[in-house]
């Protein structure tokens, strides 16, 4: 098979897999080398969904001895299978960065044979590309669950991330939909990148002339909406691995139907919106200082999709609100919905000056359409309405509900039910309910990136919240 026909195969197959960024990893160029990476990562390229594109995005080879329900590469699906030699890889990582096409590889793998020859395989490409080529430009590897130690350890030394997706939320959405998997093999990997970095930043610490080993750190991967997990259950876990595995980042993926199968969920789209406020959420616990236990509870176990995170919580506890703008603690102040981290800091700079007024927050950045709510400054309200749950909920609510969207839950309505209210864009008489969708739009609203319906869907990436 010609490598232009393997590539398009293969790279087709690594689309799945979104856990592409990087940071942390300060692998400098050398005379005689190719190529560096500097401490914020590599350059990336942003799709209109956010993912990364700006790496050689591939997989060693898509034939696999899993049959996972929910994979496209599963080992019943009759789809066209490809294998890259260690060789090809290499050859398309330096060719690619030469003619600066990309910035870095993402290689990952299917399991063949099994785990260790897999994880010898992507081992000795990351070895020989270093090794041999002198590469210094960014490597994201996957482990492989299952693999030798020694293996992982080794591997270890030669990227800048690597990474072992759990894919599925819990041990029984393992058994239910990859019975053949078990959570050990996924958590024992984890746990020896987490140790073998420990030991290496403290060898660092004596000396700086101490081996590398995975600069960037590790992450993993979470599908959304495979399973019946809700989102309460996703973030405890985001949480412990977290703390218990010391990661830089956890990837959320909507699960796209690429199959079907009486354990697999029976939906047209993916569950973008609920991703996008997943994401949302993480940022809250990696940089904000939230818990899982205070964004979610046993009785809201899933994010309201019309709220931010950040906005739920201050509207489920809007007796600590609202808060002064010119004496809050910085602690307080990233906890209002429409403060971002910057924010935060920026008016903790303005206001040893002066006291802030409410005009001067909008010069720092700050979102007022949501933070008039939730603060005072000098004493005064601004809040458009009354500070109570039900009246700062209605009018902070999207015309539109989400949640309808995102679960399909679509009602067709006559011209009759609109109320053009002297104006020449209609309104629905229940909008918060109803969602206006002729027969030919469904479609449409199918394919669509629902994510563009948001207007804070850029704040996954850059956590302002």
């Amino acid at each position: 098979m010609e490598i232009s026909e393997k590539l398009r195969i293969l790279s087709g197959a690594a689309k799945y897999d979104v856990s592409c960024s990087s940071s942390g990893s300060n692998r400098r160029g050398i005379k005689g080398a190719l190529g560096s990476s500097a401490p914020s990562g590599i350059c990336h390229s942003f799709t209109p969904d956010g993912r990364c594109i700006s790496l050689l995005k591939i997989l060693l080879t898509n034939y696999c001895i899993y049959d996972c329900a929910y994979c496209i590469n599963r080992r019943s699906n009759d789809v066209e299978r490809a294998a890259f030699t260690v060789d090809e890889v290499i050859s398309l990582t330096m060719n690619f960065y030469r003619r600066n096409y990309i910035e870095g590889l993402f290689l990952s793998s299917a399991v063949i044979k099994n785990a260790n020859h897999t994880m010898e395989l992507l081992t000795s490409v990351v070895k020989k590309l270093r090794n041999q080529f002198n590469f210094r430009g960014y490597i994201h590897l996957k482990a492989i669950p299952g693999a030798d130690e020694d293996l992982i350890k080794e591997a270890g030394k030669y990227v800048d991330r690597m990474s072992v997706n759990i894919e599925l939320p819990s041990n029984n959405s393992l058994k239910l939909l990859a019975p053949e998997k078990n959570k050990k093999d996924i958590f024992s990997p984890m746990k020896s990148i987490k140790n073998n970095i420990i030991i290496s930043n403290r060898e660092r610490k004596l000396s700086k002339n101490a081996p590398l080993f995975v600069p960037g750190g590790q992450s993993t991967q979470l599908i959304v909406g495979a399973t019946k997990e809700d989102d309460l259950d996703i973030l405890n876990l985001t949480e412990n691995l977290y703390d218990n595995f010391l990661l830089k980042r956890v990837y959320y993926s909507a699960y796209i139907p690429v199959n079907h199968g009486k354990n697999l969920p029976n939906f047209k789209t993916p569950p973008t919106l609920r991703e996008h406020r997943l994401y949302q959420g993480d940022w809250l616990l990696r940089v904000y200082g939230f818990k899982a236990e205070e964004l979610l509870n046993k009785e809201n176990p899933n994010f309201d999709i019309n709220f931010d995170p950040k906005t739920n919580w201050a509207l489920n506890n809007i007796h600590i609100f609202p808060l002064e703008i010119n004496t809050a603690s910085y602690e307080l102040l990233i906890r209002i919905p429409g403060i971002g981290i910057r924010g935060a800091k920026k008016i903790i700079s303005a206001r040893r000056i002066s006291f802030l007024t409410f005009h001067d927050l909008k010069k720092l950045g700050v979102v007022l359409k949501r933070a008039q709510y939730f603060i005072v400054c000098k004493g005064k309200y601004y809040g458009s309405v009354d500070l109570d749950e039900e009246k700062v909920r209605s009018v902070l609510k999207p015309k539109i509900d989400l949640n309808y969207i995102e679960n399909e839950k679509y009602e067709q309505l006559s011209f009759l039910d609109f109320n053009f209210n002297n104006s020449s864009t209609p309104i629905l008489d229940n909008q918060y309910t109803k969602l206006l969708l002729s027969s030919s739009f469904q479609d449409e609203m199918n394919s669509l990136d629902k994510t563009l319906l948001l207007e804070d869907r850029c704040t996954y990436l850059t956590g302002e919240l």
